[in-house]
């Protein structure tokens, strides 16, 4: 059965919407992957690496942890990138899930301080992946190709998935 918790949801389709993401990137030609685009962050390679690069970060401030460096400073792979998403997405789960929603975090950056609620930050992260996807579709779509992923919640919860 789907999880009915809100953060949860959240979570669970972000994960698969992300690998339906990436099957549709298996096919693509290294050229393609990055074919440059003027929007997001200019290619499918950077808009998905920076996708986990946020998640990431958003972990390191969740869990009070001194920020590790950005993974958009490498060039990665359909199968790096699916393998760091494992990762990343298992300890950002983690981290979201550990703290009450209205925890307050207050993380520095570049000498100003902020402060964000655990669950502003599962939310935040959850909604920055769904835009940066949704220009991937639009990316997808520009270089032909043609059966693209399902990637909306409501689809995510008609396919009865439960990953």
């Amino acid at each position: 059965m789907q999880p009915t918790n809100p953060a949860e949801v959240l979570l669970a389709h972000d994960h698969w919407a992300n690998i339906k993401l990436y099957a549709s990137c298996r096919s693509l030609s290294e050229e393609q992957f990055h074919h440059p685009f003027e929007m997001g962050t200019g290619s499918i390679h950077n808009n998905l690496v920076h996708n986990l690069g946020a998640m990431r970060g958003w972990t390191d401030v969740l869990n009070e942890a001194e920020r590790r460096p950005r993974l958009e400073e490498g060039r990665h792979t359909i199968p790096e990138i699916e393998a760091l998403h494992g990762k990343v997405a298992a300890e950002f789960r983690a981290a979201a899930l550990a703290k009450p929603f209205d925890a307050v975090l207050t993380p520095s950056r570049n000498g100003q301080s902020y402060r964000f609620t655990a669950g502003g930050i599962l939310t935040h992260v959850a909604t920055h992946s769904m835009h940066h996807r949704a220009q991937c579709l639009n990316m997808l779509r520009q270089l032909g190709v043609v059966d693209l992923p399902e990637s909306s919640v409501m689809e995510w919860m008609l396919a009865g998935d439960t990953q």
